[in-house]
C-alpha cells in the first residue's frame, strides 16, 4: 500500500514538472517571437497594465518610442570594418596655423597616408604660432570617433610603437613637403623614403596637396575626413549647440566673421582707420616676429588691392547698404577685436543686436575654454555653420573652410564680399562723389552672384596659390549623389 502511494505521489510530480516545462517552452517561444516582431518590451507591458484602455497601450507605445530614441542616441555608432593593407611605414606630421588652416591640413594628411598606404600617428597640433594655444588634438577633435570612423581607409594610431619611438628620438626624417603638390609626387617621391626610414615626419600641413587634378577618390576622402571624422568633442559639441539654440530662439541670425585682431592686422599691415599710436604699436609687434618675412608693407596700397579686411565701420556701411535692417541679430566669430569696444561702436550704433560668445555664455561655461583660442574657434565655427548668413569681412583660413561647409550643406547662403570694389565704393561714398541711393544700388549690384551659389571651381595651370581653394568650393562632393558616394569609394 505504502508503495503504491508512493508511486502515485512520484507520478503527480513527473506530470507537474513536465507540464512546468512545457509552459516555460511556450511563454519562451512566444516572448521570443514577440520580441523579434517588434511587439515585446518589459516597460510597454507595464504601461499597457497600469492604464485604462487605448490610452494605456498609447503610453505604452510612446514610453518605448522614446526608449527607443534614447538607445539611439546613447549606443554607439556600428564600426566600419577595418581595411586590411601593408604598410608601408608610419606619417607623423606636425600641423601649422590656427583651427582651420590645421583642420585642412589634416585632410589632406590622412589622405596621403592612404594614398601612401601609411600609417598615420594623430596630428601634432601648432603651439607655437601666435595666440601659443596649449591643446592637443583630443583637446579639439574626438579622437575615437576620428580613428574609427576612417578605419576602413587606413589605420591611425595614438603613438608610435616603443621601438620606433626611441629610435625616432635618436633619428628623425623630416621634412615639409613641396607646397601643393599632387598625386604623383607623393607616390613618387615620399613614398621611398617612407620605406626607406619607416617613420616620416612632415614638419607642415598647410596646402600641401594640390587643389585641382587629384582623382576622385582622394577629392572624396578629403570631403570625407572633413564633413565627418573630424567632430569636435562632446564639450566643444554641447557648448556649441547651446549657443546654436540660443541664437535660433530669437529667429533668423547672421554671422559676420569680423577679422579684425591684432595679428591679423600687424602681420598683414593694414593699418587704415588706426591712429598713429596703434600703427607704431602694430609695426613693431610685426618686427618682433624675426619668421615673418614681409616687414615693410604699405597699407593704402594693399587696402586699393582688396587686401585688407574690412574695418568694423566699413562693415556697417556695407551691411546697411546691402539691406539688413537695424534690428538684424548679428553674431560677431572673431578673437578679441583690436581697439576694443571703441572701434565696435559705429557697428554697434547701427546694429544694437550685436552678439558674441562671451555675451551669450556664462563666464563659467567659458571657463574651460579661456587661453585655448582654437576651442573657442571651433565653437565660431559651429555657429558659422549653423548661421542663416554668413559674411567673413577677409578670406582667411576660417572664412574659405566655413564657406566650403555651408556649400557641402545645402549652399547656405554666404555672402563673399568683394573689397577691391567695395574700398573704390565706400572712398566715393565717403568722399560725396556717390550719394546713398547709388552706393547702396552699386553694392548689391557687386554682390548679386557672390552668395555662395554652385559654380566651377577656378583652376590656373602653374598658379596654385592664386586658384580656388579646394576646401572652399569641394565641387567634387557637393553634387546630387556625391552624399552617397563618400563611404563607396575605394
Amino acid at each position: 500500500m505504502v508503495v503504491a502511494v508512493a508511486a502515485a505521489r512520484r507520478r503527480r510530480v513527473w506530470r507537474w514538472a513536465m507540464r512546468a516545462v512545457a509552459s516555460a517552452v511556450m511563454w519562451t517561444a512566444v516572448l521570443q517571437l514577440a520580441s523579434i516582431t517588434g511587439l515585446w518590451r518589459p516597460r510597454v507591458f507595464a504601461d499597457c497594465w497600469g492604464g485604462s484602455g487605448s490610452g494605456g497601450a498609447s503610453a505604452g507605445l510612446a514610453a518605448l518610442a522614446g526608449e527607443d530614441r534614447v538607445a539611439a542616441r546613447l549606443s554607439p555608432p556600428a564600426l566600419v570594418p577595418r581595411r586590411v593593407y601593408r604598410s608601408n611605414g608610419y606619417l607623423l606630421v606636425t600641423c601649422n596655423g590656427g583651427l582651420n588652416q590645421m583642420r585642412a591640413g589634416i585632410c589632406d594628411m590622412v589622405t596621403i597616408a592612404r594614398h601612401l598606404n601609411l600609417t598615420l600617428v594623430l596630428p601634432e597640433l601648432d603651439k607655437r604660432s601666435f595666440w601659443a594655444d596649449p591643446s592637443d588634438f583630443g583637446d579639439i577633435f574626438d579622437v575615437n570617433h576620428f580613428i574609427n570612423s576612417l578605419r576602413d581607409e587606413l589605420k591611425i594610431v595614438k603613438a608610435l610603437p616603443l621601438k620606433l619611438q626611441l629610435k625616432t628620438r635618436r633619428r628623425l626624417y623630416s621634412m615639409p613637403p613641396i607646397s601643393w603638390s599632387n598625386d604623383t609626387y607623393y607616390l613618387k617621391r615620399v613614398l621611398p623614403l617612407a620605406r626607406k626610414h619607416k617613420v616620416i615626419h612632415f614638419n607642415k600641413t598647410d596646402a600641401r596637396l594640390a587643389n585641382n587634378g587629384i582623382p576622385i577618390h582622394l577629392q572624396m576622402l578629403r570631403c570625407r575626413v572633413n564633413f565627418e571624422a573630424l567632430r569636435f568633442t562632446p564639450q566643444i559639441e554641447a557648448l556649441g549647440r547651446k549657443l546654436i539654440s540660443t541664437l535660433q530662439r530669437s529667429g533668423e541670425f547672421v554671422v559676420l566673421h569680423l577679422r579684425y585682431e591684432m595679428d591679423m592686422l600687424s602681420f598683414s599691415g593694414c593699418t587704415h582707420g588706426c591712429s598713429h599710436k596703434e600703427t607704431e604699436e602694430l609695426t613693431r609687434m610685426r618686427y618682433a616676429y624675426p619668421w615673418w618675412k614681409e616687414k615693410e608693407i604699405d597699407s593704402e596700397s594693399k587696402r586699393l588691392q582688396g587686401l585688407c579686411p574690412l574695418t568694423p565701420e566699413e562693415i556697417a556701411l556695407v551691411l546697411k547698404a546691402l539691406g539688413f535692417s537695424k534690428d538684424t541679430l548679428i553674431y560677431i566669430a572673431s578673437g578679441e577685436i583690436y581697439g576694443g569696444e571703441r572701434r565696435l561702436a559705429a557697428l554697434k550704433a547701427a546694429y544694437p543686436n550685436l552678439v558674441r560668445k562671451e555675451k551669450l555664455l556664462s563666464s563659467n561655461e567659458l571657463w574651460p575654454f579661456q587661453n585655448h583660442s582654437t576651442q573657442m574657434a571651433a565653437l565660431d565655427y559651429m555657429v558659422s555653420i549653423a548661421s542663416n548668413v554668413f559674411i567673413p569681412s577677409y578670406d582667411g583660413n576660417m572664412a574659405r573652410v566655413v564657406e566650403g561647409h555651408r556649400r557641402y550643406s545645402g549652399f547656405r547662403k554666404t555672402i563673399l564680399l568683394d573689397r577691391t570694389k567695395l574700398v573704390e565704393l565706400l572712398d566715393h561714398f565717403q568722399g560725396g562723389s556717390l550719394s546713398w541711393d547709388e552706393f547702396s544700388a552699386a553694392v548689391k549690384e557687386a554682390h548679386q552672384y557672390r552668395m555662395g551659389q554652385p559654380t566651377d571651381r577656378r583652376a590656373i595651370p602653374g598658379r596654385p596659390k592664386e586658384e580656388d581653394y579646394f576646401y572652399a568650393n569641394p565641387q567634387e562632393c557637393v553634387g546630387s549623389s556625391s552624399m552617397g558616394r563618400l563611404r563607396d569609394v575605394s
